[in-house]
């Protein structure tokens, strides 16, 4: 197997940045480029997990100054040798280095290529691997934590043990198919019934996470709604926690929709500012408003706002019609030019509670934050039990096992011979293991770490 390098740290003026090299000749790959500071040692004769100064040099030129991390297999990421180099932060200096260990010996490592390898090597399965990448990509706390649980291998426990429910109910069938005067399958299909029922109820918990996964990976698309100058631009920049988009007096500023990721108590939000709806002869304006009625349809969840010093019109009625059948929060904002804000009609209008804001005080935040924690996690955040499904392909191979499950079941009340069962017994165990990596062939596994960043 090769050896490979890449740089593993972002590639931008730092205080750091680390070159990792892994595979059978990174130490012999070390020793012909660096020289230490103050003693002749070669790198592949020192302990594993030691670290030693001194200078990656090409030939006689001294490229940098630097840390070198000796790591011996199987005790390292990838479960091969490992050596980082730890050297400074510039742009410049970090691609020199990386050539240079290139140009003695080492290749060029692909995207992911170090991740692949450590599930190669059997130091991790194939949805820790994923979750290593959901790891660097996580944009708040409960995305960083639901990764780190699968991380852990949360996932692959409740996987294997669903495998092993299969493979032992295929395995009784078989061996009673092969000596039924020494195994006997009286009163086994109600044992199976009753354990196949109990999986798929399991199965369909982690199916029905996956929507919550998408949106912790993804962040909740939020679309904020509303006619035109109710103040949608300022609640967005108040969010942001700077000037996203333009506020001023004049309705109809917003000509297009306007996109911003924030965090609201570890959850993310994927804010979008539309145009404000309403009928309007300017090209622009209307392409607008069409772009704003697609984004709502679309969303996770809707915050419509409308404006306590003015009447609910015909418009905001038609408005409302549109996203009755969505999750959304009713916001009446502007409560600091009124008095005596009423809230009866909206309330009539969307059976909802009606929230009171002002974006300009920043008032009726907590409450509106509050709202959105409740409608989506139940106010229940820990997810050192729950654990969420975040990817598409787990979600897909679970829905096969769930089905090959469920073929069993009318097998079963069909009537039909017991080798019938082991045909979608299978079929599930074998879905379940496309989860762990242990059902996929190669040219997934391709696809799935090309998806990964360079240097993990």
């Amino acid at each position: 197997m090769d050896t490979i390098a890449a740089i593993s740290t972002g590639l931008s003026n730092s205080g750091i940045s680390i070159i990792r090299v892994s595979g059978p000749e990174a130490f012999e790959i070390m020793d012909r480029v660096f020289c230490a500071k103050n003693a002749e040692k070669k790198l592949s004769e020192q302990k594993t997990h030691t670290i030693h100064y001194g200078f990656i040099k090409d030939g006689e030129e001294i490229v940098d100054e630097v840390l070198v991390s000796v790591m011996r297999a199987p005790h390292t990421y990838t479960a091969e040798n490992v050596a980082e180099i730890n050297c400074h932060g510039g742009s410049l200096v970090t691609k020199k280095v990386l050539h240079t260990v290139l140009k003695n010996g080492a290749r060029l490592a692909e995207a992911g290529e170090f991740t692949k390898r450590a599930f190669l090597n059997g130091r991790i399965d194939l949805s820790k691997a994923e979750a290593v990448m959901e790891v660097i990509r996580a944009k708040s706390d409960l995305a960083l934590k639901n990764s780190m649980a699968q991380l852990q291998g949360n996932v692959l426990k409740k996987i294997s043990d669903l495998r092993e429910t299969m493979i032992r109910h295929t395995a009784f069938i078989e061996a009673a198919l092969d000596d039924p005067e020494h195994i006997s399958l009286d009163g086994f299909t109600n044992e199976l019934k009753e354990s196949i029922i109990n999986s798929r109820e399991r199965l369909k918990k982690l199916i029905d996470s996956a929507e919550n996964g998408r949106m912790l990976r993804e962040g909740i698309r939020t679309v904020i709604l509303g006619k035109p100058n109710v103040g949608k631009s300022s609640l967005l920049n108040l969010f942001a926690g700077e000037e996203r988009a333009i506020v001023t007096d004049i309705a109809g500023t917003t000509r297009d929709t306007i996109e911003e990721t924030v965090t609201v108590r570890g959850i993310a939000l994927s804010l979008t500012d539309t145009a404000g709806i309403r009928s309007t002869e300017d090209i622009v304006e209307k392409i607008g408003v069409e772009k704003a009625k697609k984004a709502a349809e679309d969303a996770d969840l809707i915050l419509y706002l409308a404006d306590a010093t003015e009447q609910i019109t015909e418009e905001e009625k038609e408005i409302l019609s549109l996203i009755s059948h969505k999750k959304s929060i009713i916001l009446l904002n502007k409560i600091d030019l009124c008095e005596t804000p009423d809230s009866s009609v909206l309330e009539q209008l969307t059976g909802q509670k009606v929230l009171y804001i002002s974006a300009k005080n920043e008032s009726g935040l907590e409450e509106l934050y509050d709202t959105i924690e409740q409608m989506f996690f139940k106010n229940e955040l820990s997810y050192n039990e729950d654990l969420y499904i975040t990817g598409e392909r787990q979600k897909q191979a679970l829905q096969k096992a769930y089905e090959a499950m469920g073929q069993v079941l009318q097998s079963i009340e069909a009537g039909l011979p017991e080798d019938f069962y082991s045909i979608d017994l299978m079929q599930s165990y074998e879905s379940l293991g496309e989860i762990t990596g242990e059902s996929v062939d190669e040219d997934l596994i391709n696809t799935i770490f090309r998806e990964f960043c360079m240097g993990k």
